[in-house]
């Protein structure tokens, strides 16, 4: 029987572990915190979001780079997800957004339980207070347990220590340079679906921080993102500036701010907008955006912050403000503020099944690799998606 020792004890590690077949693999889980699962725990605040709906197709286009990952989500699709969660006890159901979720009154940590009752059943063992420091001469795995070095040798090894946010979950980064010292290339730490720095205008903020702008969309060059979003002291969040985390990071990388535009009503057209503007009444214009085009206080706010007196009193060009408002953004929050982060081990550095080129028989998932998805389920499944298709390649 051969020796799998799994580094780290998130979505990926605890997948891979369930699927591997106990016949066949004595595994470890080797985790440097006092349990698996921490960040696990943690993606599951405010709703836990399992997975996305949208058919399989649709999804492997939602990664960066594109299709990185066709081969593990068509190998363990988020429907194979579902139907496996089933098996261990836990109903799941898709919202109105889509997204799925464990069935009302099940919370993130039994569905943990849920997992560690499947390794349980397979004998696998689970090694808490075991922080990896890297490889011995022969490549045997060093790790610090409560301040003693203890030495492991297994026949295959997989790494899934995480990316660079959260780190009060242990997900901090700081093997990257364990790996760099064996001439593996990496790239650096970078934070993805989160917060963005905007300049507000004097006085802005003292009516508008905390205030949602909702049933909009966002562009960044040509790609469009619906959601909403969050005004913030910092700058502007959530679901629909997260999706456009890659084109917005570029833009910063290559021209030190972002544009982005914000539509505030999607669904009508610059002409359409021109017509309810133009109708005769009595009202004022900050009436009108109110009452014709349903347009919020904070919306309104930001029309008249951003845009000159003349262009407000001028239909057209209000119009086309309301249907692409510009933002330029001029920074992201700290990597540990981020959901997540892209960078880690370059992907050039894998073959088509997580093994490292350069060191056989050592294998990385999970979000320690540099690839990047939106907030919505897409991370979680990522990471599912890589264990369980690396434990049915290992199971062949």
């Amino acid at each position: 029987m051969k020796s799998v020792a799994i580094i780290g004890g998130g979505p990926s590690a605890l997948m891979l572990a369930a699927m591997l077949d106990e016949k066949k693999y004595q595994v470890h889980i080797y985790e440097k915190n006092a349990t698996v699962g921490r960040k696990f725990l943690v993606a599951g605040d405010g709703g836990f979001n399992l997975t996305h709906s949208e058919d399989i197709d649709s999804f492997i286009t939602r990664y960066t780079p594109p299709l990185f990952l066709e081969q593990a989500l068509r190998s363990f699709t988020n429907q194979d997800l579902c139907s496996w969660l089933k098996i261990i006890g836990i109903e799941t159901y898709t919202g109105s957004s889509k997204r799925v979720f464990p069935i009302k009154g099940i919370k993130p940590i039994e569905v943990l339980n849920a997992f560690l009752e499947k390794l349980k059943a397979k004998n696998v063992e689970i090694h808490s207070h075991h922080e990896w420091k890297g490889w011995s001469e022969n490549y045997k795995l060093i790790f610090l347990n409560k301040k003693e070095e203890a030495i492991v040798d297994a026949d295959i090894v997989v790494f899934a220590l995480g990316g660079a946010s959260w780190t009060v979950t242990g997900s901090d980064g700081t093997w990257l340079d364990l790996f760099q010292k064996k001439g593996i290339q990496t790239v650096p730490f970078q934070a993805s679906n989160c917060a963005c720095k905007v300049e507000w205008p004097a006085g802005f903020l003292e009516k508008n921080e905390g205030k949602w702008l909702k049933n909009i969309s966002v562009s960044a060059e040509k790609q469009i993102k619906h959601g909403e979003l969050i005004i913030t002291k910092f700058g502007l969040e959530g679901s629909a500036i997260y999706a456009l985390s890659p084109l917005i990071r570029n833009q910063l990388l290559t021209n030190g701010v972002a544009k982005i535009n914000i539509d505030f009503k999607p669904t009508f057209s610059k002409e359409e907008l021109i017509q309810k503007l133009s109708i005769k009444t009595t009202k004022s214009i900050t009436q009108l955006l109110s009452t014709e085009l349903k347009l919020s206080d904070t919306q309104i706010a930001l029309l008249k912050a951003f845009i000159s007196k003349d262009d407000f009193l001028n239909f057209e060009k209000l119009a086309s403000a309301i249907n692409s408002f510009p933002i330029s953004l001029i920074g992201t929050s700290p990597i540990d503020e981020a959901i997540s982060t892209v960078g880690g081990i370059a992907l050039s550095e894998i073959d088509v099944n997580f093994q490292l080129h350069k060191l056989p028989n050592q294998y990385v998932i999970g979000e320690m690799l540099d690839w990047d998805a939106p907030t919505g389920g897409y991370l979680l499944q990522g990471c599912f998606s890589m264990g369980a298709s690396v434990g049915k390649i290992f199971n062949k």
